[in-house]
């Protein structure tokens, strides 16, 4: 379960957002995921609870936006949208696909007192 160090991460970049911008509690925390990001959004939830009860972040929301999958095919010449990673193309079936997108996993904004 990577998510734990995940959402340690996480609780790294607000800590240090706390620090530049003298905030003093956290709200909500929107997360990015991508759906080829390897990281599970229930895992997170889970996960970030656990890891935030003694921090800034402690009672605050985690809301998780997921993002889809992009990839351009060679073939067609299209940014299509994909399932997985080794799938085909949903416009022409090829499997000559570059991911462009969904790999990614962003603390996006933080609502803040």
């Amino acid at each position: 379960m990577h998510e734990m160090a995940l959402c340690e991460g996480i609780i790294g970049i607000v800590e240090e957002e706390a620090r530049k911008h003298a905030f003093s509690r956290v709200k909500v925390i929107f997360l990015e995921i991508g759906a080829l990001s390897h990281a599970a959004p229930e895992a997170m939830t889970f996960c970030f609870e656990a890891v935030a009860a003694r921090t800034i972040a402690r009672g605050a929301r985690l809301e998780i936006v997921e993002t889809p999958a992009i990839a351009w095919c060679v073939a067609c010449s299209t940014s299509v949208e994909i399932r997985h990673r080794y799938g085909p193309c949903p416009s022409c079936g090829s499997h000559r696909l570059q991911v462009t997108g969904g790999e990614e996993m962003r603390v996006k904004e933080l609502e803040v007192d």
